[in-house]
């Protein structure tokens, strides 16, 4: 076992050669033996250092076993650290209870039996152990998450940005020369004649579909204007391809926000409305973003069918349901937010609450 994947083990006594004794009992697991000789010591070492298991003795002068134990158990920090008591008093059940009450998670009687000790640390030292593995691994994942969203934003905004300028350009050429043939019709078989004027009209309806899949994969107000004209603007296109009214509330005192959070309210707003679309069979649905106390809180509702209870039990218990859920959840995981979807059977609400600190308007 390398160094970094030790975990600390507390060691509680009052008497010195109590806690020889441990130590000689608990070297052979090769984690850190840490000892102290009183509640208040144990409490220092508690606060500098992360402890995965406590072997305390239940009685202690000043400051006893099980009122160490419940103070640590009130810190939020310790709430998750395993407390095992030694006692060769408090042998009762009533003791036992009042251990468990306090937080521990065993309780063992003198004489001890030196395998049974190092078993049950053993237990609570490779869970302690894992849980910090795969909180480790958690945090990757969140970081590569929020690196995946992130490049794709910006690829988005890249393509965005080559169909503008690249095959827009080249759409443009290509309706000047059809002008530029048109006015040779008289030339032209009717035809001919016919076959131009539909090239005219295939070129400004290709026109149209470019520009709507370029400010649906990154709109240029967003970068221009801001957060709220690039959704009204949005909330208009959507409403004409989709037949679902949509109306909008924005809180007046809404100004310029971070880059991040402005591309993660507008990504959230269109997909909850793509599902409105896809899955609700609502005609209607509102979009609702207000400020209070200096807080931001994004609403998207609608009065569709709602989701199956199968299916939020699903969504409740599988974090990963589905892309656009996924996506969602991560981009206001990443703010430092909350998202909570409520659903009936006459409509749904979703609402993504962010923090103050992560909403502040830009200064102009």
């Amino acid at each position: 076992m390398g160094e970094q994947d030790k975990v600390n083990i507390l060691m509680v006594d009052d008497q010195p050669s109590k806690l020889l004794t441990y130590e000689a009992i608990l070297n052979e697991l090769g984690e850190n033996l840490i000892k102290a000789h009183s509640g208040k010591e144990a409490l220092d070492h508690l606060l500098k250092t992360d402890v995965a298991v406590v072997l305390m003795d239940v009685s202690m002068p000043e400051l006893d076993g099980f009122e160490l134990a419940a103070m640590i158990q009130q810190h939020p920090r310790f709430q998750k650290t395993a407390i095992i008591f030694i006692s060769a008093v408090h042998l009762t059940d009533v003791d036992r209870l009042n251990a468990y009450e306090r937080g521990a998670v065993d309780y063992v009687s003198v004489p001890i039996i030196p395998e049974l000790l190092r078993a049950k640390v053993r237990v609570f030292a490779d869970l302690h152990r894992k849980t910090q593995q795969l909180e480790s691994l958690n945090r990757e994942l969140r970081t590569l998450s929020a690196r995946l969203i992130a490049t794709q934003d910006e690829e988005r905004r890249r393509i965005a940005r080559d169909l503008h300028d690249s095959i827009g350009q080249l759409l443009a050429a290509l309706s000047m020369n059809n002008g530029l043939v048109s006015q040779e019709t008289a030339k032209l078989s009717p035809e001919a004649a016919d076959a131009l004027d539909q090239n005219a009209q295939l070129v400004e309806q290709l026109s149209k579909e470019i520009r709507t899949i370029s400010h649906l994969l990154h709109p240029p107000l967003l970068d221009e204007i801001g957060l709220l004209p690039a959704i009204k603007t949005f909330v208009e296109g959507f409403g004409e391809r989709s037949g679902v009214q949509v109306a909008v509330e924005f809180s007046p005192d809404i100004g310029r926000l971070p880059p991040g959070v402005e591309i993660s309210i507008f990504r959230i707003v269109q997909e909850c409305l793509t599902n409105v679309y896809r899955h609700s069979g609502s005609k209607t649905a509102r979009v609702r973003i207000v400020t209070s106390q200096g807080k931001l809180t994004l609403q998207v509702c609608d009065e569709g069918k709602g989701i199956s209870f199968a299916r939020q039990l699903s969504m409740s218990t599988t974090p990963n349901h589905g892309v656009g859920l996924s996506g969602m959840r991560e981009r206001v995981r990443e703010l430092g937010g909350t998202l909570d979807i409520q659903s009936s059977e006459h409509g749904t609400t979703v609402t993504a609450a962010l923090p103050a600190v992560n909403v502040m308007a830009l200064s102009v």
